[in-house]
């Protein structure tokens, strides 16, 4: 492994175990040239899935890309990085068990709503309105409405 400050290939791992959601594997190293530690992760490579986009696009799919847009949507939330970092996890786990090369982008749109509306209403509805393409404000209730009515309350 390069080491990401002096770029030599010269290092030692200190400690190594398994990652939360135990398909990855977190170590720690150490390079013996600059004394520098850093992490690694090192996954299990799957046959790559291929999104397809509304449109009959086709793309990758792409972990970094879902953690991004739920880094958006968690801004400013009580949400750590673990916990996005769990979602996708969970998201990834699940889909590689369910397809096996092509996925339709609306599954794996709401599916990642449904993982997002258990850990954070706010980032959820925040989510859903770049999702779903709001349009106004009426859009906005009637995504909170089933939401309310679950705790009893009212937008009325």
């Amino acid at each position: 492994m390069r080491c990401p400050f002096c770029r030599l290939d010269n290092d030692r791992v200190i400690d190594s175990r398994a990652g939360d959601d135990g398909t990855t594997i977190r170590r720690r190293r150490e390079c013996l040239a600059c004394r520098r530690r850093f992490t690694t992760y090192e996954r299990v490579e799957r046959q790559l899935l291929t999104v397809v986009k509304k449109g009959g696009v086709r793309e990758p799919f792409d972990r970094d890309k879902i953690k991004r847009g739920l880094a958006k949507a968690c801004w400013k939330r009580p949400v750590t990085e673990e916990d996005i970092e769990g979602v996708v996890a969970a998201l990834e786990a699940e889909l590689y068990g369910t397809y096996e090369s092509e996925l339709p982008s609306r599954v794996l749109g709401e599916r990642l709503m449904e993982l997002l509306k258990a850990l954070d209403q706010v980032a959820y509805v925040r989510f859903a309105s770049v999702y779903r393409e709001f349009k106004d404000v009426r859009d906005f209730v009637e995504e909170l409405e089933p939401i309310l009515a679950v705790r009893g309350q009212s937008l009325s």
